[in-house]
């Protein structure tokens, strides 16, 4: 098996992990809710709805960005993972509005929490779960430059840190006697949700508009370049990069001497490419070459 085909793999068992964890934290919570009545643990159970939503788009979306190149997409499918965190996103949004329409209506209608015990120990075995799923999630997506794993693995622990929320309100409420805290934390539950939601947008957005490299991966060319140009004797202008999914795509106009010829300026272009290559498996160069001193030459696009 290939090493891509083997990445991908890998990629593909996290986000079966994420669908398990997904169902698995959804029965917990939704035993708690109703062992407790609680409006905050229904509410926590809705956000898991969509998590389990979100990482089954998550594994077709990897399986998207993984197929080659076609007549259709010549630059390969790699954009497919940002469509994934926009329906996780717009998911996101629909689950706060059931939550935030929950609270509302259990605020002016209060009901008493029972069996909190077995509510808090249910949530909190979610909550370990839901973190370490994360983590793994997010140091894989680091790892694999993965925007869907890393989203995933960012909404799970959002997700924990909602569980905790909603744990204080129901202890609050437990020590208290003050039922009006259970929607009062649901609500607040809600409000946060819609945040992680805006934020998966609007990140989602960016990256479809063809957002460059972050900027460590752009030094290290910049210094590969420097070092490309001094052995080359060679002048890179019109330098952009473009963030496809896990795919990495480098665009370069190759200022040449004059006097050499087409086949050792095609042959100095490949080994530009070969130590891209090197420098990220799997970046693809586009190399445009023009004799040196021309008027109206590109700028610096980065530097």
């Amino acid at each position: 098996m290939s090493s891509m085909g083997s990445e991908q793999r890998i990629l593909e068992r996290f986000m079966q992990l994420s669908i398990a964890a997904a169902v698995a934290t959804i029965l917990l919570k939704a035993l708690a809710a109703w062992f407790t009545g609680s409006v905050g643990f229904l509410s926590d159970a809705f956000e898991s709805i969509v998590n389990l939503v979100a990482a089954v788009a998550g594994f077709y979306a990897l399986r998207i960005a993984s197929k080659p190149a076609d007549d259709n997409h010549q630059f390969g499918h790699g954009k497919a993972e940002y469509v994934s965190a926009l329906v996780e996103g717009a998911m996101i949004f629909i689950a706060a509005g059931m939550i935030v329409y929950t609270a509302i209506q259990r605020f002016f209608v209060p009901q008493p929490i029972e069996e909190p015990g077995w509510g808090l120990a249910l949530s909190t075995l979610s909550s370990v779960l839901n973190g370490a799923v994360g983590i793994a999630l997010i140091r894989a997506g680091k790892r694999y430059r993965s925007a869907t794993l890393d989203a995933d693995g960012h909404h799970l622990l959002t997700d924990v840190w909602t569980s905790v929320g909603v744990l204080i309100g129901i202890a609050a409420v437990f020590l208290t006697g003050w039922w009006w805290l259970d929607p009062v934390v649901a609500l607040a539950v809600g409000i946060n949700i819609l945040w992680t939601g805006y934020s998966l947008l609007r990140d989602s957005v960016s990256s479809l508009l063809s957002e460059a490299l972050p900027d460590d991966e752009r030094q290290n060319i910049r210094q590969l370049l420097a070092r490309l140009e001094q052995e080359h004797s060679v002048n890179f202008t019109d330098r952009r990069t473009v963030a496809s999914g896990r795919q990495r795509l480098v665009y370069l106009t190759m200022e040449v001497p004059g006097e050499w010829s087409v086949m050792h300026s095609h042959e100095v272009a490949d080994s530009v490419e070969i130590a891209l290559d090197e420098l990220y498996p799997g970046c693809s160069a586009i190399i445009h070459v023009e004799p040196a001193g021309l008027e109206n030459r590109r700028p610096y696009l980065f530097r």
